[in-house]
């Protein structure tokens, strides 16, 4: 027959498979809760650097049309016999932005009369769209290869050359065709933006970028998937909302922790429909939560130790008075708010129950550091105001509660107007205290229970609740903004100015989804920049 354990060596075993358990349960419930932080905090940060680069890429061709645009307004194309002034200053254009891989100019026909480096010239690509489309009128192509250019422009890199087209008539002012201006924009402006957004993000491990065309092919990122097309669930929700994120399986069998941003435009240009995604591996993204789960069990393990020892030393004293203790840590652990009970008799007892309860302590503790580290995820740490997920948290209660009440929500979405110039002058230490400044000074503008939200850079949200005729507060808050932002800054011993544009629109008014809304008020914003900046725009 087995002999079996003394009591002492029960009660040891006891309390270190106890403590073991319990640290594992508690590594794997705090992990849990950890790694759904970490995933809703990394993938949101995902999707706002493919909004970026998505923001980039559509203002870099705003950019370059413009640039298109304006070049074929010169009078030299209105002079047929200035050819040479034509060559001269296609030449100059090339040498002032490079990424113009080749410019030319057609005749009515389709027959090239002058080209960047002359390359083309005097031949005839009135099949090439460049052409077909052009003629028409404003035409901006999306990427594609061209394999009589690739075989003529200089390539040092070697990899396979791919252009943009932009194209349109040139006329006289009677409105007859004088010729065609066509322009090959190489796609290396496209890896320069890549390489911008990555720099900044240079401490983010295994990141990775993505341009997909308009039908899913991918023509920037892994070289090895050039030219392949990417389709993941998450792609098709990127056109429904500004960014989107979700775990998705790659075609390498991988899990990445993935954001996608659907590039929308600029102004007048309409975009190609391009999509541009931000990935990271799982494995990278959960590497801290895997530290924080080992160091829990790591402790409870250390911790079953010197229990177990100590179990061993006093077992055969407390047998009464342990049963007390077990007791009330069996109410504790049902939920009840007791204390450990103390025995003066016995100083191992007491020791035990002290023991007991600085555990019970630094478990709470515990608790109450992570409900920190959770609020301080809410917070902007430069202005110590909402950020992008507090807004989202105070959305989620605000706006049930303000439909059973009936009431409006006002959405004021701000941008200060000439921060750039303070931050290239005076420096990012002076534009970090700028912004605190205007921080305090939007808060002084508002109600107690109105919100103020820093979204990112020099851009602010705030949150205004209203009923009925409220709403006609609007300009007169937007003013108090205003007047107070337009007063003189003390930065660095020097003074500074800036102002502010205001775009506002009203939840459920201008729309039911609260993404809609912030859309409208965004686009508000826009307007007031456009139509001189520091000023208000409702929607």
């Amino acid at each position: 027959m087995p002999k079996k354990l003394s009591l002492r060596a029960r009660f040891a075993l006891t309390f270190s498979v106890l403590i073991i358990l319990s640290s594992g349960v508690l590594s794997i419930l705090i992990g849990m809760r950890a790694s759904q932080v970490a995933e809703a905090q990394i993938g949101s940060h995902l999707a706002d650097i493919a909004a970026q680069m998505a923001d980039k890429l559509d203002r870099t061709m705003w950019t370059r049309t413009r640039e298109v645009i304006l070049f074929s307004g010169r009078d030299i194309f209105q002079s047929p016999g200035r050819f040479g002034d034509i060559r001269e200053a296609i030449d100059q254009l090339h040498a002032a932005i490079p990424f113009y891989s080749w410019v030319g100019f057609l005749a009515p026909d389709g027959t090239v009369i002058e080209s960047t480096g002359s390359i083309l010239k005097d031949q005839n690509i009135s099949q090439r769209p460049v052409y077909v489309e052009g003629i028409k009128g404003l035409f901006i192509g999306d990427v594609h290869d061209a394999v009589l250019l690739s075989k003529l422009l200089p390539n040092p890199t070697g990899e396979p050359m791919q252009f943009v087209d932009i194209s349109l008539p040139i006329k006289d002012a009677s409105g007859k065709l004088i010729g065609v201006l066509a322009t090959h924009l190489g796609w290396q402006w496209a890896k320069e933006v890549e390489a911008s957004i990555l720099s900044s993000l240079k401490d983010e491990r295994d990141l990775d970028l993505f341009i997909l065309a308009q039908g899913g092919t991918i023509l920037l990122g892994d070289t090895t998937l050039y030219g392949k097309t990417l389709d993941l669930p998450l792609l098709a929700h990127s056109r429904s909302a500004p960014s989107v994120w979700a775990v998705e399986t790659w075609p390498d069998g991988k899990k990445y922790l993935t954001g996608a941003a659907f590039g929308k435009g600029f102004r007048e240009y309409g975009g190609l429909g391009w999509t541009v995604i931000a990935r990271q591996p799982v494995k990278e993204a959960y590497a801290p939560v895997r530290v924080l789960m080992r160091d829990i069990f790591l402790v409870g393990a250390l911790l079953s130790v010197l229990f177990a020892g100590a179990g061993l030393f006093i077992a055969g004293r407390v047998i009464k008075p342990l049963k007390t203790i077990t007791d009330t840590a069996d109410r504790i652990r049902l939920g009840e708010d007791v204390a450990i009970p103390e025995n003066q008799d016995i100083p191992e007892i007491k020791t035990l129950a002290a023991s007991l309860s600085s555990l019970i302590d630094s478990l709470t503790k515990s608790e109450i550091v992570r409900d920190r580290m959770q609020r301080l995820a809410t917070r902007d740490p430069l202005t110590g105001l909402s950020n992008r997920l507090g807004l989202s948290e105070h959305l989620a209660t605000a706006l049930p509660r303000l439909t059973r009440q009936g009431a409006s929500l006002e959405v004021l979405c701000l941008d200060l107007d000439g921060f750039k110039a303070v931050n290239d002058t005076l420096g990012h230490q002076a534009g970090d205290e700028l912004l605190r400044e205007v921080a305090r000074r939007l808060t002084g503008c508002l109600r107690g229970e109105d919100v103020l939200v820093r979204q990112g850079g020099d851009e602010f949200i705030v949150l205004v609740e209203t009923k009925g005729q409220e709403r006609n507060e609007v300009p007169l808050l937007a003013g108090r903004i205003l007047q107070s932002i337009e007063q003189p800054f003390v930065l660095e011993g020097q003074t500074a100015t800036v102002g502010v544009s205001i775009g506002a629109a009203t939840w459920p008014l201008h729309g039911k989804r609260i993404e809609d809304v912030l859309a409208r008020a965004d686009a508000a914003l826009y307007e007031a920049k456009r139509r001189g900046k520091n000023r208000l725009v409702q929607a």
